[in-house]
């Protein structure tokens, strides 16, 4: 279920059901640090964010099952603004789970956590596993995440490592169980770019995972 790991082409995602899908968040491909605004000087730039901006927002309640443990280490940051994409972002982590493993390539949840422009490309990522009757178990920790964030306070660039060791795919129909193919690189660096919504939300742009890239 690997996600756009650039050592692997796109072919082999559609035909490889043991690539496990990492963490990486919503559809597109486009480099994590072109966010917009991103150190570009403005004659009009856009009020610095505010820590409490969204928190009234009501977010979509997203679970889980026990046997898919996703976690997300060490997850916290000293600036508030920080902390508030990083909330945002493991929301949407565990939207793109859910959806796949509840199968369902529409779901409300990952629409609220991705933007407009790569809602398409998310839910054909979903729609790669889904389609193949295929559901995630096991554990997949995401660690060492780093934000940073654009000079107009609208933007941000986030980081991560994912461990595939214990992650797996199981067939609905026939209880197979796969990891990934022997001798491939179990972890994964995630590279995302968000933007905050009019609503307050910090949402998903961009994505792309680069196998081998982090460690633990």
């Amino acid at each position: 279920m690997a996600r756009r790991a650039l050592t692997t082409t796109a072919a082999a995602f559609a035909t490889t059901a043991a690539l496990l899908l990492t963490a990486c968040g919503g559809g597109g491909d486009s480099p994590s640090d072109d966010i917009k605004g991103a150190g570009n000087s403005s004659s009009s730039p856009s009020a610095p964010t505010s820590p409490s901006a969204g928190a009234d927002v009501k977010r979509p309640v997203i679970k889980l099952p026990s046997s898919f443990q996703l976690t997300f280490e060490n997850w916290t940051s000293s600036d508030p603004v920080g902390q508030a994409v990083l909330n945002d972002a493991k929301e949407e982590v565990r939207a793109g789970y859910a959806a796949i493993i509840a199968d369902d390539p529409d779901s409300e949840a990952v629409a609220f956590y991705d933007a407009e422009g790569v809602r398409r490309q998310t839910k054909q990522w979903i729609k790669s596993y889904t389609d193949k009757d295929l559901t995630g178990i096991g554990k997949l920790p995401a660690l060492d995440p780093e934000v940073v964030m654009a000079e107009n306070g609208r933007g941000a660039a986030l980081t991560y490592c994912t461990d595939e060791t214990d992650a797996k795919t199981k067939n609905r129909e026939t209880s197979k169980v796969e990891g990934n193919p022997a001798g491939t690189n179990p972890y994964v660096r995630c590279s995302l770019s968000l933007m905050k919504s009019e609503q307050g939300v910090w949402q998903n742009t961009s994505v792309r995972g680069e196998r081998g890239k982090c460690s633990r």
